[in-house]
């Protein structure tokens, strides 16, 4: 597998650098801490063809890969630019639109989306579920040839900005069905029609995205609204949270490079005792040992990212990105919160804001535990443990 990037994804890639020259981390932070979403950004990048990489040139994007998205998402994370709606819309939501929509579904959804002028979020966490998805209880109930979708989600990131979001929920409840895989299915859901609404979620995580719970109450939706086909929805799921794993392997490993850095730079400056704090190797070696773990788990990130685009097993590949640039990601930014001493905890230094966005990655969208597990059973072939 050849790591050299073309020249078109090392554009991608350096993007981030670009963009932040108008918004850089200082403008990220003003707008995490008000858990604003920063509008004038997602609309340049939108504006410069980003939003739509993985949408087909036919539908005005860019008709590239998850690589490319992964790219991007590192790319500006790199620079103190990571945005979770990138994993959510772009990625998770157009991307499987772009997967498995009927031609009437992309004609009319993918241009605007591509161009930022319409926004899409993704849903499938439920509350009484957690991490067993097989329990959801939010129920499409066939209605004719239509289905009346009531229940809830939560912790769905930038509800509020979002004109649609892409919902799974069961058409058939868990407990009529043969497999518990059966009964799923996906829809695009308009979050403005009657039936839905939705609460913010109160968070500690310093974040532009706000979370949100959604409510849906006899929600109208056509065959029109089907993403795929109606029962199936799960054999499709993967598309979904493989590119989910790798993008926030890619934020983590950005993040985590974009601490690193401002600790380097700062610590060759701040003089205490015989010279720059940079020299002594008790600051040294956990900068150099975040770095390497980050390095490491981005060419993981970029493995996982090939082999979907590839059309290859991805599973094995996503899950250890996750887990390795998660881990990396706090560590890199736990060594440049204790290179910085006290100033890492002032407002003006920033770093403990970003601490709290690199923790988050650790248990979302999917805690290390799981992801374990999956290696455990998948990658190891051991017994399965829940």
């Amino acid at each position: 597998m050849d790591f050299t990037l073309s020249p078109e994804q090392q554009m991608i890639y350096e993007y981030g650098a670009n963009v932040a020259q108008k918004y850089d981390y200082r403008y990220w932070l003003e707008n995490a801490r008000k858990n604003k979403f920063p509008e004038e950004l997602w609309h340049q990048t939108a504006e410069d063809g980003f939003v739509g990489l993985m949408i087909d040139e036919a539908y005005g994007g860019g008709g590239l890969g998850l690589l490319e998205m992964g790219l991007l998402v590192e790319g500006m994370s790199n620079n103190g630019l990571p945005l979770l709606m990138y994993v959510v819309g772009p990625t998770m939501a157009l991307g499987h639109i772009n997967m498995h929509g009927t031609e009437a579904q992309k004609s009319r959804y993918l241009p605007d989306a591509a161009t930022g002028k319409s926004i899409f979020c993704f849903a499938i966490t439920e509350s009484n579920a957690g991490s067993n998805s097989m329990r959801m209880q939010s129920l499409a109930k066939p209605d004719g040839n239509r289905f009346k979708l009531s229940g809830s989600k939560t912790f769905i990131t930038g509800a509020d900005v979002s004109d649609y979001a892409v919902v799974v929920a069961r058409t058939t409840p868990h407990d009529q069905v043969k497999r518990k895989t059966d009964g799923f299915t996906v829809f695009i859901v308009d979050l403005k029609a009657k039936g839905v609404d939705m609460h913010a979620l109160s968070m500690s995580v310093v974040n532009p995205e706000e979370q949100f719970t959604l409510f849906f109450d006899e929600v109208d939706l056509g065959p029109e609204d089907v993403l795929g086909e109606v029962g199936e929805g799960f054999k499709i799921l993967f598309d979904l949270l493989n590119p989910e794993r790798v993008t926030i392997a890619a934020m983590a490993c950005g993040v985590g490079r974009f601490a690193i850095e401002k600790a380097v730079a700062y610590t060759s400056e701040r003089s205490v005792f015989n010279g720059p704090i940079g020299a002594y190797q008790g600051v040294q070696h956990p900068l150099a040992a975040a770095k390497t773990q980050i390095e490491l788990s981005s060419l993981m990130m970029r493995k996982a990212a090939a082999q979907f685009d590839l059309g290859e097993e991805a599973g094995p590949a996503s899950n250890m990105a996750k887990y390795a640039a998660a881990e990396a990601g706090i560590m890199a930014v736990d060594a440049a919160l204790q290179a910085h001493g006290g100033n890492g905890f002032t407002h003006e230094y920033g770093m403990y804001d970003y601490y709290s966005m690199v923790r988050l990655l650790r248990t979302a969208p999917i805690n290390r535990e799981l992801i374990l597990n999956y290696i455990g059973e998948k990658v190891l072939g051991m017994p399965r443990s829940y």
